[in-house]
Formats: structure tokens, C-alpha cells, sequence
């Protein structure tokens, strides 16, 4: 593979009809003409790193488009939600386990 670029091996495989396509870094993703067109980057305000580039949904419905896209959790956001809420920890079993450092 690196007797040839990464362009004339797709111009040689397109040439002989092998299905490829590059791989790309995120910096070209995001240059592609059809990525651009779909507005598949978009930017979130992050209360702590301000604005972040995000991916957008893929998926694009007519009557129900996707919206309200929110920043990543924060480390530990969600702890006492998913483990009392989902896994049936208790507040007191949540507390213990945060006093011996586990979450």
C-alpha cells in the first residue's frame, strides 16, 4: 500500500470496478462537499468549553426534524440518575459508594 498514494490506489481500484472509498481524516470529513451540503457539523453551547462542534443526526425527517441538540454529560452528570433510577441503588447505597471513592 505504500507504493501508491491514497488517491492513485482509489483511481486504480475505481478503474478495475472495486468498490472503495478513502479514508479520511476528521479535518477532510468535514471539507466534503456532500457533509457540507447536509449541515452535518453543528455547534452547541457547552456551559464550561463554550461552543462545541458536534456531529448532526444523519437521519433527516420532513415533519419531525431532529432538534435541541445538547452538549456531551459532564463526568459523573448522570451517576445518581442512572444508578438509583435504573439500577435500583438506593440514596444511602449511593452515598456509601460515593464516600469510599467508587463513583
Amino acid at each position: 500500500m505504500r507504493t501508491r498514494t491514497r488517491d492513485e490506489w482509489l483511481a486504480l481500484l475505481d478503474e478495475h470496478d472495486v468498490p472503495a472509498g478513502p479514508f479520511n481524516e476528521m479535518p477532510e470529513v468535514f471539507a466534503d462537499p456532500q457533509i457540507r451540503h447536509r449541515e452535518m457539523l453543528i455547534e452547541v453551547e457547552d456551559p464550561v468549553s463554550g461552543r462545541l462542534p458536534l456531529l448532526a443526526n444523519p437521519i433527516r425527517l420532513t415533519a419531525t426534524p431532529v432538534e435541541g441538540y445538547a452538549p456531551p454529560p459532564a463526568l459523573g452528570e448522570h451517576t445518581a440518575e442512572v444508578l438509583c433510577g435504573l439500577a435500583g441503588v438506593t440514596e444511602d447505597q449511593l452515598a456509601g459508594l460515593r464516600a469510599r471513592g467508587v463513583v
